[in-house]
């Protein structure tokens, strides 16, 4: 994937992701959906984290942009699930 496209990619991730909201969700629907909620969060951070450790591996620093809401660059992100 070019470097342009890779960079919509995140963004378009980062912005649907943006539109979810599980605090709306009523107790049933969530604990019908944890366990696939939690895979995907997983997968998620693993994918995160695998381009956050490339992109430090070449020598950069991965930073939180000074205004958080458009995601400019990249980003890590830790998930952590209780069970």
């Amino acid at each position: 994937m070019r470097s342009n496209e890779a960079i919509e990619a995140l963004r378009a991730a980062g912005n649907a992701l943006g539109d979810i909201d599980v605090s709306g969700w009523d107790e049933s629907a969530l604990t019908h959906h944890l366990t696939d909620l939690s895979i995907a969060l997983c997968e998620l951070d693993s994918q995160l984290s695998r381009v956050a450790d490339a992109v430090r591996a070449r020598g950069f620093r991965i930073e939180e942009p000074a205004e958080p809401t458009i995601i400019t660059g990249p980003v890590s992100i830790t998930v952590a699930i209780a069970a």
